[in-house]
């Protein structure tokens, strides 16, 4: 389909070339009829080759200002034998819609200048910035919006050129030039002093204000791709049942919209002078689910405690990098993550380990019993990725994948709910394609299965339930919106928002399952049903040397392990602790009949009693509730950080000498009264004396 496409329009526009050198008017109707089903084909059917157009500087501007400049070609032509006095303004009426073009997208740049806030926000009323809705999406894309007022003046042309009549043109060339001008009006008022939303500095002074009146305590810092979103997501809910005011601190635009629904207010801050306002506040202590290059310039600032708190803990090297030495705390599950550090030698200290057990899987149900009494048993294979080393073990899809689902879906009894890590394909090809072989074994499979059905109802209630969970989360918006309008919607949550949520979630996970036949598998992908959800459903999870067998744990269910790495089993469950307690599979899945019987028969079942024993190594002990843990770490850390802050304030007022090397001359420092706003970052990290005159630029510190 896109070789037809591409060829379509490449042989229209040599037709439409040869039609108006020629002239020849039946070729050149035709060709440019040809021409513009082919750009209806492409973004009806092919979006993805849009992008590709563009990449090679063929996007949809130049093709319309190509077919229309042929156009223009073929009447000049045509004119030479007929009336080229008639066809002549009808050459300029075109021009002037081109320079409107042109005008139109350079005011929009300004417009989009004036709508791009220093600080993004979610969940906060912004209205005191006069937001406005976003201009109409033809008004800030040339492509499409050359399209659109185009087609008027193209259509003309046509008919023109078709029957000699200039008038066709000439109407066609007023719609367009009407179309434009009228655009160009509706950005040219967004202009206007009255119409311009908040600049830079009153946005940044109301941000200011923002973070005086809601005083947070605790928040979470998160900077990173588009896909690793889910790092983040995953602390949401610990965080927002934390005492205090938390806040959600991120550093790409894009992101606002990733993170998933909640009550937590959230800022974006882009630029490192706008990140440094957090320095003033009463803002204590930052948990950072992820290391990023961006993570240094926040950890500059030394009014607030830095805390590691990760997206998952594995035997990978990923889960003892040394970057974690950079925080003030490294927070971990259990004891095994601890040894992990210290055994690793990453500069990474004893004292700064703090256990605070898996918060997020208070929602993971405890093992029930083998599934006996069911007529299936539920298999959940959730690979990892292939990540960013090469090592052939990191993910068992490419080397095992295949053989594993086949030999699942062999077993009449098995139900599969195939989960993939979204990163998967994203740096071995290989990988993505045999992402893409599995799930179409999956699909074979359910082809030749049978069953009964739930009830159509069943459908249309989990449908129902979709919907008004999605009402309740919705964190998007129309296509059209643009940051400031976003802000303008996202405003501050309604009361009991998050206790609603929680309802509706359980309520459309029910609902879900229900709707499914109890025999099909699965191949689940969306952010919904989410991983832990999975969980609960399975009575065996099959993975990959990674974080999710850890929380799986949690369960106390029966897992296996994938043997990719090329060692021999012993060395396997050696290297890679969390694999003790774990049934070690081969890549050609030649023991998965054995481990099916193994679940199914408890008695068979040698490896429980190790199961507990990791979990505890692993996730810590049961009691007290790990989110009880969480809240006294995120407790002791801001008292740190608050007797902190008291000592540079004792030392500002009683005059005292810097902390560092003593210096010969006298340092002069200013006094310290009720209300003073004391930087202490010129306190603690400039190399020169601080006077009250000084006047350093938070961008050219050093780190803390």
């Amino acid at each position: 389909m896109k070789l037809l496409v591409l060829g379509v329009l490449a042989a229209a526009f040599v037709a439409q070339t040869v039609g108006a050198l020629l002239p020849h008017v039946p070729l050149l109707l035709a060709a440019t009829a040809g021409s513009l089903a082919a750009e209806g084909m492409l973004y009806r059917w092919q979006r993805g080759m849009v992008s590709l157009f563009a990449k090679s500087h063929a996007d949809v501007t130049v093709r319309h200002v190509l077919r229309d400049l042929l156009l223009v070609v073929g009447l000049l032509r045509l004119g030479e034998q007929h009336r080229e006095t008639v066809y002549a303004p009808l050459v300029a009426g075109l021009l002037a819609f081109y320079g409107l073009h042109w005008a139109i997208q350079a005011v929009s740049v300004l417009v989009r200048r004036t709508r791009t806030p220093p600080v993004v926000t979610r969940n906060i009323d912004a209205s005191a910035l006069r937001l406005t809705p976003a201009p109409p999406v033809l008004l800030r894309r040339p492509g499409p919006r050359l399209a659109a007022f185009g087609l008027p003046a193209t259509a003309g042309l046509v008919a023109t050129a078709a029957t000699d009549a200039a008038v066709y043109g000439a109407a066609g060339l007023a719609l367009s030039l009407t179309a434009a001008s009228a655009g160009l009006v509706a950005l040219l008022v967004r202009l206007l002093p009255g119409r311009r939303p908040a600049g830079e500095r009153e946005v940044l002074d109301w941000f200011e204000a923002w973070l005086a009146e809601y005083r947070p305590t605790v928040g979470l810092y998160f900077s990173g791709g588009a896909s690793s979103a889910y790092q983040a997501n995953m602390w949401l809910e610990p965080l927002a049942r934390l005492e205090g005011r938390p806040l959600i601190v991120l550093r790409e635009r894009f992101m606002v919209q990733r993170i998933a629904a909640t009550d937590i207010p959230v800022v974006c801050l882009p630029k490192v002078s706008t990140l440094m306002s957090l320095e003033h506040s009463t803002l204590r202590v930052l948990l950072h689910p992820s290391n990023s290059g961006k993570t240094s310039q926040v950890l500059r600032i030394p009014t607030i405690k830095h805390a590691f708190v990760n997206h998952g803990e594995s035997d990978k090297l990923s889960s003892c990098n040394p970057y974690a030495k950079a925080y003030d705390e490294v927070w971990v599950a259990g004891p095994a993550a601890r040894e992990r550090y210290a055994l690793a030698e990453v500069g990474v200290e004893d004292k700064d380990v703090v256990e605070i057990g898996r918060p997020q899987l208070e929602t993971v149900q405890p093992y029930a019993g083998p599934p006996a009494a069911a007529a299936f048993t539920t298999v959940l294979y959730a690979p990892t990725w292939e990540g960013w080393d090469g090592n052939p073990g990191n993910t068992s899809v490419v080397e095992a994948g295949e053989n594993l689902v086949r030999a699942l879906l062999a077993d009449p009894g098995v139900r599969l709910l195939y989960k993939p890590h979204p990163l998967t394909g994203s740096v071995d090809p290989r990988a993505g394609a045999a992402d893409l072989r599995i799930r179409e074994l999956v699909r074979a499979a359910n082809r030749e299965r049978s069953g009964p059905r739930p009830e159509p109802s069943a459908a249309g209630e989990s449908a129902r339930r979709a919907a008004e969970l999605d009402r309740l989360t919705a964190v998007g918006f129309r296509s059209a919106a643009d940051q400031m309008e976003r802000m303008l919607r996202g405003s501050a949550p309604e009361p009991g928002r998050a206790g609603a949520v929680a309802r509706a979630t359980a309520a459309w996970e029910s609902a879900y399952w229900a709707s499914l036949p109890e025999w099909e598998h699965q191949v689940v992908t969306d952010a919904r049903p989410p991983l832990y959800t999975c969980f609960n459903r399975a009575d065996l999870l099959i993975s990959d040397v990674s974080s999710v067998i850890s929380d799986f744990l949690a369960s106390g269910k029966p897992y296996a392990v994938a043997n990719t790495s090329g060692l021999a089993e012993d060395g396997f469950r050696k290297s890679f602790p969390t694999v003790a307690a774990a049934t070690v599979l081969a890549p050609d899945a030649a023991g998965v009949p054995e481990l099916l019987d193994a679940v199914r028969h408890p008695e068979r079942d040698t490896l429980a009693g190790e199961r507990a024993a990791l979990a505890l190594r692993l996730l810590g002990p049961a009691g007290p509730p790990s989110q009880e843990r969480f809240a006294g770490a995120v407790r002791a850390l801001c008292a740190a950080a608050g007797e902190h802050r008291a000592r540079m304030e004792r030392r500002l007022a009683a005059d005292l000498p810097l902390p560092g090397p003593r210096r010969e001359s006298a340092i002069s420092l200013p006094t310290v009264t009720a209300g003073t706003c004391v930087d202490l970052r010129k306190l603690v990290c400039s190399p020169q004396p601080i006077s009250e005159s000084s006047n350093i630029d938070s961008d050219n510190q050093g780190s803390s």
